[in-house]
């Protein structure tokens, strides 16, 4: 009797782990400050300051000595991208960032958008803030906050602004035409750092809703793929009712009761709802779900538990910098690059685009706060943070990019997403889609915009 008692019990816990997030319920707003020392008595100063990005002969000079002292040790034979960045290419990009790289160039590039900085929870946020160049008549444009994630910023965005802001002059339809507000995470570029414990991705979407209220927009819709995904997804459990649509090219949606069906789906693929296409995308299980996860997640073990350890090394060493950053470019953009032997960086991304986002870094000597992001969602009972096991009540749009790092059905999205208006089997691109792929994902958030406003 007792061991039906307990099987019972254990089987209740688990349904109730699984669908305990089913009522629609919304996260305490809360408040934060995450400046230096306590918390002032005065108002916070809520002033938009514009911001300029700036370099220096000094800071190149520094940058240029680092460089030329590097010690590399020599790849294995044939060892390719498998062993991480292989050095030998490495040589290239440096000697192309030494000799050829213009920084003053990219500083430049860089300003092409209007740059911001305003306080809020005690922290200097950078954002930029770009408008249409011109709206068709009667119109006015959507106010859409798109958010990065790691080891990114808010440049992977810069092509895909222009065929959001302007897509007409683009070759695209400007049924929908958006204002984009693009803020970096706190700790990254050129947003400040919190000097205190615990900001994590729902401190962070309290912040940015903060920003979207104070830059005057009650409604919004929201867009993000990796750590922009889950603090998009934490704006909507924030305040639903101001976020009209939520867009996302990744999501984390481990409080699922269908991946236990993972093994099952080859055999009984309609009974669970997979379509052929997922078992393309998730097959051979062992190597798309398992093998390759392990393999590329050995940073998140590092940066969930001693972020700062590594973070001494890669903030003083450039290079190091550059080849612990870049292979994420090479084997998150496409798996099979991890067989080519300058991993592939150059098929789709372009030297200058890449040593951009590097600086950014570096210049900011930000790689190790933005590494403590990690330590903050997930170096601690990660599965059990409240808004894991809530749902999402906002229209949503999912669209699945085929070499994204784990693939994610909609019947998985559907469960976290239940009003999930839009899914997309992209036909192309990887993790930083953004980046990677401007026209298909404008495409498809002009898609779902559409769905959503055709309710």
């Amino acid at each position: 009797m007792w061991l039906e008692i307990l099987l019972a019990s254990a089987l209740g816990l688990v349904i109730y782990w699984f669908f305990s997030g089913d009522k629609e319920d919304t996260l305490p707003l809360g408040d934060g400050w995450w400046g230096p020392g306590a918390r002032p008595t005065a108002p916070e100063d809520e002033s938009i300051r514009p911001f300029k990005v700036e370099t220096s002969d000094e800071e190149l000079n520094d940058l240029y000595r680092r460089i030329e002292k590097v010690r590399l040790t020599p790849p294995l034979e044939n060892s390719r991208f498998h062993y991480g960045f292989n050095s030998s290419y490495l040589k290239k990009v440096l000697s192309y960032w030494r000799d050829e790289f213009d920084w003053r160039k990219q500083v430049a590039v860089l300003n092409k958008y209007p740059h911001f900085k305003t306080k809020i929870e005690g922290l200097d946020i950078h954002f930029i803030h770009v408008k249409p160049p011109q709206l068709p008549a009667g119109r006015t444009a959507k106010p859409l906050l798109m958010v990065h994630g790691w080891p990114g910023c808010f440049f992977e965005f810069y092509n895909i602004i222009p065929l959001l802001t302007d897509p007409k002059s683009h070759g695209l339809s400007d049924e929908h035409v958006f204002e984009v507000i693009c803020p970096s995470i706190p700790g990254y570029g050129y947003s400040e750092a919190s000097s205190k414990k615990g900001l994590n991705s729902v401190a962070t979407a309290r912040i940015f809703y903060k920003l979207m209220l104070r830059l005057g927009f009650q409604e919004f819709y929201a867009q993000g793929g990796d750590w922009g995904s889950l603090i998009c997804t934490n704006i909507a459990q924030l305040v639903p009712s101001h976020v009209k649509g939520l867009h996302l090219n990744m999501a984390f949606v481990v409080r699922n009761f269908h991946t236990l069906t993972l093994f099952l789906g080859p055999r009984f693929r309609k009974l669970f709802g997979y379509t052929e296409r997922d078992m393309e995308l998730m097959s051979p299980l062992k190597e798309k779900m398992f093998y390759s996860l392990i393999r590329e997640s050995g940073y998140m073990h590092i940066q969930c538990t001693k972020p700062d350890t590594v973070g001494c090394a890669l903030n003083d060493s450039p290079v190091g910098l550059a080849a612990y950053i870049l292979e994420k470019f090479s084997t998150w953009t496409n798996s099979d690059f991890r067989d080519l032997e300058d991993g592939g960086l150059e098929r789709k991304f372009s030297l200058d685009n890449l040593l951009t986002i590097i600086m950014i870094y570096w210049t900011t000597g930000t790689i190790t706060t933005s590494q403590r992001f990690y330590k903050e969602n997930m170096g601690h009972s990660f599965l059990s943070d409240r808004h894991q096991r809530m749902k999402v009540h906002v229209p949503t749009g999912f669209a699945a990019f085929p070499c994204e790092l784990m693939h994610v059905p909609e019947k998985w999205v559907k469960v976290k997403y239940p009003k999930l208006v839009s899914y997309s089997y992209m036909a192309r691109g990887g993790h930083f889609a953004a980046f990677e792929e401007p026209e298909l994902l404008a495409q498809d958030i002009c898609k779902f915009v559409g769905q959503v406003e055709r309710q």
